[in-house]
């Protein structure tokens, strides 16, 4: 029982060290990502990229601006971001960077890095809460053990060395 308290601590000590880590881990990583886009849905980091821009309704890393300094936007050379930037309401867009008012003007990592914090708070809640159990279960146990050393109730039945 204290062991798991034990652990469950330095879990939650884990997690939080998590919290202020993501976000330069994230920052990095979407910056690969983001690198290695090449539009096509049959590539998981463009399937990654356009669902995280369509479910977080954003673009970019920072903004629509960055897409400017990929890879893919460099080739394809038609001064355009992926759809998955439009806005759903924006009819007839095309991702072009011509008319702003059709993207999403947030960027992606500040929502992608929120989103994980709310995660790691959900992990670090339980954690606190199983720990706060076990605690309350080592109290018990030693409630109970105090008792028992006072209360004639608890003696042992051994009689002439053999089990009652």
């Amino acid at each position: 029982m204290g062991q798991c308290g034990i652990t469950s601590s330095k879990t939650v000590l884990v997690f939080l060290n998590l919290i202020f880590w993501v976000e330069e881990e994230v920052n990095h990583s979407i910056q690969k990502v983001y690198n290695e886009y090449n539009g096509t849905n049959t590539d998981a980091p463009s399937r990654a990229i356009d669902y995280v821009q369509r479910q977080l309704h954003c673009c970019g890393i920072a903004n629509y601006s960055d897409w400017k300094n990929t890879r893919w936007f460099n080739e394809s050379r038609n001064n355009s971001v992926p759809m998955s930037c439009c806005k759903p309401n924006a009819s007839n867009c095309t991702g072009s960077l011509s008319r702003p008012g059709d993207l999403y003007p947030e960027g992606c990592e500040a929502l992608v890095v929120k989103k994980l914090k709310e995660i790691m708070m959900y992990v670090i809640w339980a954690a606190l809460t199983f720990a706060a159990i076990q605690m309350l279960g080592m109290l018990c146990a030693c409630v109970v053990l105090c008792r028992r050393g006072r209360d004639p109730a608890y003696e042992l039945l051994i009689t002439g060395g053999t089990y009652a």
